[in-house]
């Protein structure tokens, strides 16, 4: 017969995961580090909390097994664990978004209305392969610094508007960021259409292509 305590202990193990994942900023934060390794200062500054919170919400992530710390001179850098936390977290927002039904007003209200055009990950990736694109990169610098598609150029969101001189001229405009929940990449194609650049957004961003292995994604 099974030992109702050990499997107890075992559905525990897994509980943890989940009760450590049950918090809105610890989700932001394991979303940042799909970009790539941050510092404590950085990973506080990028998900608007106060050091200390910010090293509290690491720390129970760590302890989970679900990042790793490495200490750099005066500064501790986090990294997910592997690639597979990256992983659970697009199939945990996938069943938020197929049986949760308030998911889809929540992510209109927070990316805004339905007003750029996207462009799937096949059809960036023939772009690509035929050199008929131009592609920004409009995260922040250390984002980009961690880990970028290839030929990218990079074009922070909030120096987008004083480099427009930057983007070459006769190709296509493409525009990502983190991933599908991020508004970076909305706001630089309306930014530029509003300059009278044609742009359209990639549909999926660095998390996704992380955890799919994309090819052209360099680190």
């Amino acid at each position: 017969m099974a030992d109702r305590t050990a499997k107890d202990a075992l559905f525990g193990e897994f509980a943890a995961v989940g009760k450590t994942l049950g918090h809105p900023k610890r989700l932001e934060l394991v979303d940042l580090l799909a970009q790539g390794p941050r510092s404590v200062d950085d990973l506080a500054r990028a998900a608007g909390l106060g050091v200390s919170s910010c090293s509290a919400h690491l720390q129970i992530l760590r302890e989970a097994g679900l990042l790793t710390a490495t200490r750099q001179h005066k500064h501790v850098f986090y990294a997910l664990a592997g690639t597979d936390v990256a992983a659970l977290w697009v199939l945990l927002r996938r069943v938020a978004e197929e049986h949760r039904p308030h998911t889809e007003p929540a992510r209109r209200a927070y990316l805004g209305p339905e007003d750029t055009v996207a462009v799937d990950t096949d059809e960036l990736i023939a772009l690509l392969e035929s050199d008929d694109v131009v592609l920004i990169d409009v995260r922040p610098e250390s984002e980009y610094a961690a880990g970028h598609l290839q030929g990218a150029i990079h074009l922070p969101l909030e120096e987008l508007d004083e480099r427009l001189g930057e983007i070459p001229t006769g190709k296509e405009v493409v525009a990502y960021c983190r991933g599908r929940y991020c508004v970076l990449a909305y706001d630089a194609v309306r930014l530029l259409s509003a300059r009278g650049i044609a742009a359209r957004r990639a549909a999926d961003g660095v998390l996704e292509w992380r955890v799919a292995a994309h090819p052209s994604l360099t680190d």
